[in-house]
Parts: structure tokens; sequence; C-alpha cells
């Protein structure tokens, strides 16, 4: 369903180490919004929500609400670092446009 690259998991494996609480997982859905329509969102959670989608990674469990799950097949999220920024990346086939910051998409 969703995947989430090596440097995806572990920048979230070092924003889970700095929290301060207890993380149950990452939560993505989609919501309306952006310049496109749709955009991502993205949190650490506590806990799952009734009806969430669970996606298991080594390091993490993904969430995800039933209503965002089609916006989000085959989704691929990374984590970019670079000299003029860093933050998640996400590529999405279901995506028929995009804007310019790739947060957020049209389906």
């Amino acid at each position: 369903m969703i995947i989430l690259t090596d440097n995806a998991q572990k920048a979230l494996g070092r924003f889970i180490e700095g929290a301060d609480k207890s993380i149950a997982g990452l939560r993505i859905g989609v919501s309306g919004g952006g310049c496109s329509g749709l955009q991502y969102s993205m949190s650490l959670v506590e806990a799952k929500a009734d009806g969430d989608l669970e996606v298991p990674f080594p390091a993490l469990t993904v969430f995800v609400d039933p209503e965002s799950a089609p916006k989000l097949e085959g989704l691929t999220v990374d984590f970019i670092d670079g000299i003029d920024g860093s933050g998640f990346k996400f590529e999405n086939p279901n995506a028929t446009n995009s804007c310019g910051c790739g947060k957020s998409f049209a389906a």
C-alpha cells in the first residue's frame, strides 16, 4: 500500500526518538486544501484511531484512515536532505496533477 524509503524510515526514527511522548506510529492522510485541491498530512501519534488501516514497517507502523487509503494506494514517501533544504517527498501514482512544492495534488 504505502512505501517508506530507507531515508524516510531513518528520519522518522530520529523524530520518534526525540519525541517527548510515547509514539505508536505515523498517521498519513489526505485532506482538502493546498494548491491542487488535496494535501498530505503526516503526524506522529500516540494511538491508532478507530478504523485506521495499519501498514507495518520495521521501526514503526503507519496508520491510514479508510477515506484516505484509496488516494494513497502505492504512495512512496522519501526524505530528502540537501543543501537547499530537507523534508518529505511524496510520489503518488494516483495524482493527476500536483503543485510545485509536492505537498498537494489532485486525484
